[in-house]
């Protein structure tokens, strides 16, 4: 028997969006980002640190092209709560593993004016991480950045449009999908972390 699988652009709730980043362009940029981060890895006692729910796939994809030993943990701080724009920050769960003298890699979905982002960063910072860095699997093209902080390490960047999958969000759907796509009616949105 087999299954045939309806493209989410003929799905009814799909959003007036168009494909910007193939699944095969992701996967480049993530082996890509991944060689960068292997020296940090190899120094040992390294924990990747996923900020959930976006993160989830780019931390997956990202442990499974490492080599060595390392530590998963996650940490959940968002400002959308399946919202398209952005609120005050909300911590809803801390990470599980003490990061008391491991260096701490910090995986998030998207850097846009990386309030989110700078805030785990300054979390790990003050339990007493080694050294911490971060990586993003994409960084959105704009000049309203709110502070001078920007991720170490990038494996992407998208136009300043609302974009989706590979673990960004649209309304609370399709971070599942391989490819990131871009809507076509929120070409202003509002700041997305």
């Amino acid at each position: 028997m087999s299954m045939q699988v309806a493209s989410p652009e003929k799905n009814p709730a799909f959003p007036d969006a168009e494909k910007i980043i193939s699944s095969a362009e992701v996967e480049q940029a993530l082996a890509k980002m991944a060689a960068q981060l292997q020296p940090i890895v190899d120094e040992s006692n390294c924990v990747l640190l996923g900020v959930m729910l976006g993160a989830m796939l780019p931390l997956t994809r990202l442990s499974q092209l490492l080599h060595g030993d390392f530590m998963l943990d996650t940490c959940h701080a968002t400002r959308y709560q399946s919202g398209l724009s952005g609120k005050e920050l909300s911590w809803l769960k801390q990470p599980s593993v003490d990061l008391t003298g491991r260096t701490v890699i910090v995986i998030d979905d998207i850097f846009d004016q990386g309030i989110t982002l700078e805030a785990v960063v300054a979390a790990a910072s003050s339990n007493q991480a080694k050294r911490v860095y971060s990586a993003v699997l994409a960084s959105k093209l704009h000049d309203r950045q709110l502070s001078d902080y920007r991720p170490d390490f990038c494996a992407l960047t998208v136009p300043d449009r609302y974009v989706f999958g590979c673990g960004m969000d649209y309304r609370g759907h399709w971070r599942h999908l391989p490819d990131v796509y871009a809507c076509l009616l929120y070409t202003s949105p509002s700041p997305r972390d």
